[in-house]
């Protein structure tokens, strides 16, 4: 009989919910910890694991898992609305493992790559790239509203010494990215409004381009235009969910190449003709992008410009 696993995830502990038995146990959220869940579990039929995203806390245990099991990474609000439907109001760790282990037991969903420390790496430093690029920005905004020379000086130390580390974050991308995957690397860079940054955020968190149909691509990135309809009502198609932070930087990728590609440009502008607001346009420009670099990536094909 299949084993179908549940794992609510702390800072400093698992709760671990097995499903049909019932079982339920606690282990540290550690290499110890992660070891001793694995001897609990190395001798059971597990099929599926699935635990919920928590900031950044499940991915070691996620790791140290993903080689042996299929491991399901669920939102929290995925998992919140499963034990809702259930009639699970009350909120424990335990009781929200239980809940995930049925989730895994119903759900058949894709279970996440496996990560290599070289894209855990890459991770890190783009993350900790937008981290710094985003207090640059800030700075950038209090230096046109503030005065007083005091205040001025301090806010353009700051920024010299951001623009240091981003720089530095820069090349340490460039070889993360490189030793993540070097092909794939030189690929999408030769694309046309793909610069580095870009081409780091696809390899460390969209390892599944290349590898699904575009439509299901699409809706991974957050790119997909989803129904609103009930009854005689048609609503307006909305895109919503996926990864935010791929979504962002494909977001200005998409306007680069509109500028510089005249089929994209072509589209554009065609959809703006008929009467769609800019950010539908791109959108969908965004969503053919998208599209065009899962197939090139598939095929192992460079890029090529469409016909107009």
């Amino acid at each position: 009989m299949s084993v179908f696993v549940g794992i609510d995830v702390a800072k400093a502990s698992l709760a671990v919910a097995v499903r049909p038995s019932g079982d339920h146990f606690e282990v540290a959220n550690d290499a110890a910890g992660h070891r001793a869940l694995i001897e609990r579990l190395q001798d059971l039929p597990v099929e599926r694991i699935v635990l919920e995203a928590t900031g950044g806390y499940e991915r070691v245990v996620m790791a140290a898992l993903a080689g042996m099991w299929p491991v399901v990474r669920v939102a929290p609000h995925r998992a919140r609305a499963f034990a809702t439907a259930m009639g699970r109001i009350a909120k424990t760790d335990p009781i929200d493992a239980a809940m995930l282990a049925h989730l895994a037991e119903v759900v058949d969903a894709t279970p996440a790559p496996v990560e290599s420390p070289q894209q855990r790496l890459l991770q890190g430093l783009v993350q900790r790239r937008a981290q710094l690029v985003q207090q640059r920005d800030d700075e950038r905004r209090r230096l046109q509203q503030v005065q007083g020379e005091p205040v001025i000086a301090s806010l353009k130390r700051q920024l010299h010494g951001l623009a240091v580390e981003i720089a530095r974050l820069d090349k340490a991308i460039a070889q993360a990215m490189a030793e993540a995957d070097h092909d794939r690397a030189r690929q999408l860079q030769a694309v046309p409004g793909i610069g580095p940054v870009t081409a780091a955020t696809l390899i460390a968190f969209l390892p599944e381009l290349g590898q699904l149909e575009r439509r299901q691509i699409a809706a991974l990135v957050g790119v997909a235009p989803y129904n609103v309809d009930s009854g005689a009502k048609r609503g307006q198609r909305r895109i919503r969910g996926g990864r935010a932070g791929v979504r962002r930087v494909l977001y200005m990728a998409a306007w680069s190449a509109i500028r510089t590609q005249p089929d994209l440009k072509g589209r554009y502008l065609a959809l703006r003709a008929r009467g769609k607001c800019a950010k539908v346009a791109l959108v969908a420009c965004m969503r053919s992008f998208l599209g065009r670099l899962n197939a090139m990536v598939r095929d192992g094909t460079p890029w090529r410009m469409q016909p107009i």
